[in-house]
This record gives structure tokens, sequence and C-alpha cells, in this order.
């Protein structure tokens, strides 16, 4: 059976780690892509114990270098990048008025500039195969805002329009490019909340309950797929009816 290559920004945990298990599942060859070495080997070790085949990279998205050079060996190694999923990003939060300079120009770095260069980076091998699929993990925020999250709502919003433009471009070579825009997904950034915080969220969320990891893998699973060949500049909500 053919088997695609797939590239995953921010695979060492929640979404981008459920991302990586259930394309490796679906016959997807995986590059688990973070800084986190230790944790891209571990999600790594769980792929192959199912039998699936990955490698790691160390991998900074706001770094031109280390993006070519991270694509260049997993050209080396697999001569294809077929699916490459934008998943890496981090918050800062503050408001606006006390947002800090640095903060503003980080999140802005990792999770919008950072995936136009791996997008810029991959974009030629894809035309080569005349085959691709960009899926850009957004936010439900990018579309609706959130007080004091300025920084993370614009990264956000920008990797909309940047889907958009990306899908416009690259249309004619047969490469789509969708977005995905998780609700309120249970991971790292959601644990640290209180259990006020958390019931008022759910007050807001048509099926009364956090989404998981692995809803967001699904859907990008399905975009990957030839089912979703039709697909172009799409964004796909999967908020449990959080904002529709």
């Amino acid at each position: 059976m053919f088997q695609r290559v797939a590239l995953v920004t921010g695979a060492s945990r929640g979404i981008g780690r459920a991302i990586a298990h259930t394309l490796c599942k679906a016959n997807f060859a995986i590059i688990v892509a973070s800084p986190e070495i230790e944790n891209n080997e571990k999600v790594a070790g769980e792929i192959c114990a199912c039998g699936g085949e990955c490698m790691t990279l160390d991998f900074n998205v706001t770094s031109l270098e280390s993006v070519k050079a991270g694509v260049a060996s997993v050209m080396e190694k697999f001569r294809r990048i077929d699916v490459l999923v934008n998943n890496a990003g981090i918050t800062r939060d503050a408001l606006a008025m006390r947002m800090k300079p640095a903060d503003w120009n980080l999140v802005l770095q990792v999770n919008l500039t950072g995936a136009f260069l791996v997008s810029q980076a991959v974009i030629p091998h894809m035309i080569r195969e005349r085959w691709g699929r960009i899926i850009n993990i957004a936010s439900v925020v990018g579309e609706m805002g959130n007080p004091g999250q300025a920084n993370y709502v614009a990264s956000k919003a920008g990797l909309i329009g940047l889907t958009k433009c990306l899908a416009l471009e690259l249309a004619s070579r047969s490469v789509t490019v969708n977005a995905i825009a998780p609700g309120f997904i249970e991971t790292d950034m959601t644990a640290v909340l209180t259990d006020e915080q958390k019931q008022k969220m759910l007050e807001h969320i048509a099926l009364k309950r956090l989404g998981k990891p692995e809803d967001i893998a699904a859907a990008v699973k399905f975009l990957a797929s030839d089912d979703a060949s039709y697909i172009t500049g799409h964004v796909l909500k999967v908020n449990g009816g959080m904002y529709m």
C-alpha cells in the first residue's frame, strides 16, 4: 500500500501528538517535529511500537535555518512530503494595554511566521509531485476574538488569512490548503484553568464538553485524505457548537 509522508510541527504533545498517532494509523509515515527533543523521541517510540514509520526533528519554526535543514533531512530520508500540519503554537496572555512587545512578537513568530516559513519550504516539493495537503491549526478565537489574547488571536486570524491565500496560489497544482479552528480542547493549555473557569467555558459550548485532541486529529485525517480533494481554502470549525 502506498505510504504518504506527513510532517507535523508541535507533535511532541497535546493536539500534535494526537495528530501524529492518528495519521500513523492511517498509514502515513510521520515526522515528529518540535524543539522538545525528549518528547519527540517519546512520541516516535509510541508510533514505532504500533508498527508505524517515523523520524524526529529538532525543529524551531522561528528559525529559517532550522526549517530548511529539517525539510532537507526529511527529503533525504523519504524523498517526499505529502502533508504538512502547521500545529506549533504558544500563548503569552495579557490584556493588550499591558502586553509586552516581546510577548506579542514571540507569539506571532511561532504561530504565524513559523507556519509561513515551513509552508514556504515544503511547497516546492508538493508542487513537483502535483499533490499536497497543507493543514493549519488555527483557533476559534481567531474568528471570534478573546480578551487577554490579542497576540494569540491576531496570530490565528492571520493563519486563516494565510490559508486562503495559499489555497488560491496552489490550487492549480493540486495542493489544497485548509485550516482547522479548534474550540476549547483538553490540553496543557486548558489544564491550568480552574474548575470555575472551565464551567464558564462549558456554558458557551452546545455539546457541553471540552474537545479532545483526537477530535482535532480526526479532522486532520479527513483533510489529509483523498476524500477531501475538492476542499480548499476552508476553515473547519471543531468547537462543539461554541461558535457557528
